[in-house]
């Protein structure tokens, strides 16, 4: 099942693979470390690029959508990881609730919730689909384009639990990323499991704190393997007091975007990387999708003081951006079929189960590619295709460089779980 890629499996990253390869044995031992002293998030998606010179994580998910676009191969693997991950959160479970987002009209997106719900019933587990939508009243059933159905029940919300009627989970699992903010339903459930936690939502989660985190494992990491951590790390500043609707704090914005490729032009000059910097500017607690912009040069932003973009001024639930993350960007060195790709790698617990490439035929290598219009086409990552094979020359084989994508989107992940850890309200302190 390996796409048809133009690159994926040559190019100048060899040096980086091999030294990931050699490095084998500590980089496991390294992720097995951490993960004796923090929890991985339940479950993750990282959007990671190969620029060819360099590979980076540039989007980690904490509420990831997406999973019809795995392969019925890589199931075996969703499931174990999701057993491993329930045994370790309520060894006796019985009852899941998964909770989706509310537009419930969005097929394609249900057809994710289907596969959450066969992946967990497959780790024996009863699942049932809860929605917080108040305009699901009663149970709706919604025919999926692959032939499929999921049925949305209305949530029951007790003073202590939150169920269906007839159902009570001991774990409820959000599927829902709370854009809008955090529903007063879901709040103070001390007896349930509720994964990931509401301090992951994205009206809360900053991105900021979570670059930050990345940045520092990045510099312990290249430690181990001996190479510069920006290799494997995408620089990025915070422009705060920034009104894209007012057209306030520009100025700022300016300063933080020509710093940075200022600061991006000294490392391409370091590598003799003949390539037009570029910088991404987003909203630090933007949710998914909106508000992610392409800057080659600073004179780009003088057109957003006469006119405010739309898109950059709030997030896709209206929510206003006034915090600003300027992060280097990060070309992709990938084609199938001839599309611009980027690969998307899939964790539940601390393992990787498997990911699929964006690939988006309209857009240039250093844009967006999640955006309408992008199509999904599996990761090699069935038949263990994720797992390494020594002695194969680097470039030559796919699950070496299937592999190297996992051991960014693991670390990805790490940074996720300090960020939580990090942020959590009710984090106990000790002095």
């Amino acid at each position: 099942m390996v796409p048809h890629l133009v690159t994926a499996l040559t190019g100048p990253i060899n040096e980086l693979e091999q030294r990931v390869l050699d490095s084998m044995p500590a980089i496991e031992r390294w992720f097995r470390l951490e993960w004796m002293e923090h929890t991985p998030p339940f479950y993750t998606s990282v959007d990671v690029r190969n620029a060819g010179f360099k590979l980076a994580p540039v989007d980690t998910k904490l509420f990831p959508g997406g999973w019809n676009f795995l392969t019925p191969a890589m199931l075996p693997l969703a499931v174990q990881a999701a057993q491993a991950a329930i045994e370790k959160i309520c060894p006796e479970a019985r009852n899941l609730l998964v909770i989706p987002e509310n537009h419930s009209r969005n097929t394609f997106y249900l057809a994710n919730v289907a596969q959450l719900v066969h992946i967990f019933q497959m780790a024996g587990l009863n699942v049932r689909v809860g929605s917080i939508d108040p305009a699901i009243k009663s149970p709706k059933t919604i025919e999926l384009p692959n032939g499929g159905t999921v049925c949305l029940e209305p949530v029951v919300r007790t003073k202590r639990r939150l169920g269906l009627k007839n159902f009570d989970p001991c774990t409820i699992l959000l599927n829902n990323d709370l854009a809008a903010g955090t529903p007063g339903i879901l709040e103070d459930l001390h007896e349930q499991y509720l994964l990931p936690p509401l301090h992951a939502g994205s009206s809360v989660r900053r991105k900021s704190n979570h670059l930050h985190g990345y940045e520092e494992l990045s510099k312990r990491f290249g430690k181990l393997l001996g190479i510069d951590p920006w290799l494997i790390n995408p620089m990025h500043s915070k422009a705060d007091g920034v009104n894209f609707a007012e057209g306030m704090g520009l100025d700022v914005l300016t300063s933080h975007v020509d710093a940075m490729l200022t600061k991006v032009r000294r490392k391409y000059k370091e590598y003799g990387i003949n390539e037009k910097p570029f910088v991404i500017v987003k909203g630090d607690a933007s949710g998914s999708g909106m508000g992610v912009m392409t800057v080659r040069d600073v004179k780009d932003l003088d057109a957003l003081g006469k006119k405010p973009k739309g898109k950059m001024s709030s997030t896709r639930t209206g929510l206003e951006i006034n915090e600003v993350i300027v992060q280097e960007g990060v070309l992709t060195n990938e084609r199938v079929h001839n599309g611009v790709a980027e690969p998307v790698v899939y964790m539940m617990d601390r393992y990787v189960v498997g990911g699929f490439y964006r690939v988006h035929a309209e857009r240039s290598p250093d844009e967006s590619l999640a955006s309408p219009g992008a199509s999904f086409v599996p990761l090699a990552f069935s038949e263990s295709a994720h797992l390494p094979q020594p002695g194969a020359k680097p470039g030559a084989s796919a699950p070496n460089r299937f592999y190297m994508y996992g051991v960014v989107g693991r670390l990805a992940m790490v940074a996720a779980s300090y960020e939580m850890e990090a942020t959590n309200p009710d984090a106990e302190v000790y002095e």
